[in-house]
């Protein structure tokens, strides 16, 4: 009797034990997320803080460039990290490197409420969690007329006032095919046409820019009135110089978009899934587009025409946007970057 009753306690030790392991591995679950770093305390607020509690997880980063963290992931053969955010361009290489797993769209049901473009931009992988545009950008008092199509920066009286985005930037591949398109060529076919006409454009650029600070600092002093960027830089502009000005073209904008996707060797497959649910949901949405951090995804969200006035907002903005084939450009970069240089001499 004794006997039973000692072993029926040391059962019930033995559960409890185990019980305690499998409750404090939960709680020791880490989420290793690969990002860019800027806006750190929003971020905190908005999305980590509130997630650790729903998932009792712990969570760390990986910060960098996008280049640069691709990189380590790929010397890692896709390991060290669950979730990583890149932009659209990064992404599509991260995938023609196999470093990525596919999404299971099941477990993400915040994806039914995010514009089509951002599901599934490249295929079964990741989606997008912010929207953005690249378009021209110029100073409403210094050029008359205004400026309403790509084709306007070849504009003889736009002579030394343009800048535009380096080659090895997120926009610049995207001046190769708009001046494609300008000399009535595809530039991933006839390179050689779209070059010509980034040749003639020369004239008019002053300088090729790398960042955005180096574009805000080239419109403040006034050597720049026009140039080629992408909407997160223009709440900067304007602070700089008020008339600044986001041309409407006929032609329209084009999208660019950041995704977030989880890597093959992620150890927390699940947990990223839930992470990913969690940043598309219309809270998360909401609060970083009404701080200023991210451009929402979601239809839900809802802005004030000031606060959406630096955003690419809206299904009538969305669905005037340009997508870009990013295995196309992926492939021609290279030459692209060959060639950019021997124009602009660098």
């Amino acid at each position: 009797m004794k006997a039973r009753r000692f072993a029926r306690i040391l059962s019930l030790a033995l559960l409890a034990a185990v019980g305690s392991t499998v409750a404090a591995h939960a709680q020791s679950k880490t989420l290793t997320i690969s990002w860019w770093g800027y806006n750190g305390e929003k971020m905190n607020a908005n999305i980590i803080t509130p997630f650790k509690k729903i998932c009792g997880c712990e969570i760390v980063f990986e910060t960098g460039n996008n280049a640069d963290r691709l990189n380590k992931l790929k010397l890692r053969d896709g390991k060290g990290v669950d979730v990583i955010y890149l932009t659209d361009s990064f992404s599509q290489l991260g995938i023609e490197q196999g470093l990525f797993q596919e999404i299971d769209a099941s477990k993400i049901p915040n994806l039914a409420d995010i514009y089509e473009l951002g599901k599934a931009p490249q295929g079964k992988y990741g989606p997008a969690y912010t929207i953005g545009r690249v378009g021209i950008v110029y100073d409403s008092a210094k050029v008359n007329p205004p400026i309403t199509a790509w084709g306007d920066l070849w504009r003889e009286d736009l002579k030394s006032s343009v800048s535009l985005p380096g080659i090895t930037t997120t926009a610049g591949p995207l001046v190769v095919l708009e001046a494609g398109k300008h000399g009535g060529a595809d530039a991933y076919e006839d390179a050689d046409k779209a070059f010509a006409e980034i040749e003639a454009l020369k004239p008019n650029v002053v300088k090729n820019y790398n960042t955005g600070s180096e574009l805000v600092n080239l419109i403040s002093t006034g050597e720049v009135r026009v140039a080629l960027a992408q909407d997160f830089t223009l709440a900067s502009m304007q602070a700089a110089v008020p008339t600044m000005t986001w041309a409407k073209l006929k032609d329209g904008d084009i999208a660019t978009l950041n995704t977030v996707n989880i890597p093959k060797g992620s150890e927390n497959v699940e947990l990223a899934h839930q992470f990913i649910n969690f940043i598309l949901s219309k809270e998360v949405q909401q609060a970083e587009a009404e701080q200023g951090v991210d451009a929402p995804i979601s239809t839900k969200v809802s802005l004030t025409p000031d606060q959406a006035k630096i955003w690419t907002y809206g299904p009538d903005m969305v669905a005037g946007l340009t997508r870009i084939d990013y295995a196309k450009m992926n492939a021609a970069k290279a030459d692209w970057i060959d060639r950019w240089n021997e124009v602009f001499g660098q």
